[in-house]
């Protein structure tokens, strides 16, 4: 379990392909407090350390992670956003977020709002995923890469998110530019809530 704050980006410094599946070797700055088998979420993509070596770390990605995430489009040198699982002793800074991204989407405009920037994205619409939660709302929650947002203006296929500098600048998101590709996950609350009230309709 997550809570889509993002607290750094990696690097990858390696990627090796074995069979369907890919291996990640990434590098940051708390290598030397994960343990094998630990969780760690990448664009938003729970992912299970398997390997730590030389201040680095490996992650691995299979077949149907590869295919509905942006996880294979990543190039040594490409800076993902990393967040280590959710202690229970806190705050819940964001919202809560799995790690199981839903669908990509991508970014069709980047607007400088005088400080700040607004970003546009679109994804693939699905009437039947639509009505079991898979799809945003004004002021609801939405995960973009791993970080936890509030989406604005929303249509049936696309919505807005702000970024304040800080987030621009601690995250991907300054890499971030229309074309670019990005990893979705929807609100699990919405998700539950749309399944009860179809399965009442019933």
């Amino acid at each position: 379990m997550f809570s889509g704050i993002v607290e750094e980006f990696a690097e990858v410094v390696g990627i090796e392909k074995d069979q369907e599946n890919l291996h990640f070797t990434l590098k940051c700055s708390f290598v030397d407090e994960l343990k094998i088998d630990q969780s760690v979420a990448h664009n938003g993509v729970c992912l299970t350390v398997v390997r730590i070596k030389d201040g680095t770390y490996t992650v691995t990605a299979m077949k149907e992670t590869l295919d509905c995430s942006n996880l294979g489009l990543l190039k040594v040198g490409d800076k993902v956003n990393v967040e280590r699982s959710m202690l229970m002793n806190g705050r819940l800074d964001g919202h809560i977020v799995q790690g199981h991204v839903d669908k990509t989407a991508r970014c069709t405009n980047v607007e400088d709002a005088e400080g700040s920037h607004v970003f546009t994205f679109e994804y693939d619409f699905d009437k039947e995923m639509a009505k079991r939660g898979y799809l945003t709302v004004d002021k609801g929650s939405v995960t973009v890469n791993g970080v936890s947002l509030t989406v604005c203006r929303p249509t049936h296929n696309s919505f807005q998110v702000c970024i304040i500098p800080y987030t621009f600048d601690n995250t991907n998101f300054h890499t971030i530019k229309e074309g670019t590709i990005v990893n979705l996950e929807f609100d699990i609350i919405g998700k539950y809530i749309a399944q009860i009230t179809k399965l009442s309709e019933e």
